[in-house]
């Protein structure tokens, strides 16, 4: 199981070979569109939380006005 993970082909049927490339450069694509994906999610969770901190902040202001002198 070892080497059929470190890309060990025990002949050389051009079929298994092909085969092997394929998945080798699919799971390339798919490593790039995690870290995509990833990093497109800190970035609206960043993006969200600074919303929340922005709205708690006008809440607290608004809540804590002082009455106009009159």
């Amino acid at each position: 199981m070892a080497k059929a993970l470190l890309g060990y082909v025990g002949g050389s049927d051009p079929r298994l070979l092909a085969e092997m490339r394929r998945l080798q450069q699919r799971v390339q694509d798919l490593e790039s569109e995690l870290g995509r994906i990833q990093a497109e999610n800190e970035a609206l969770a960043a993006a969200a939380s600074h919303d929340r901190i922005m709205e708690s902040m006008e809440s607290v202001d608004a809540h804590q006005a002082e009455p106009a002198l009159t």
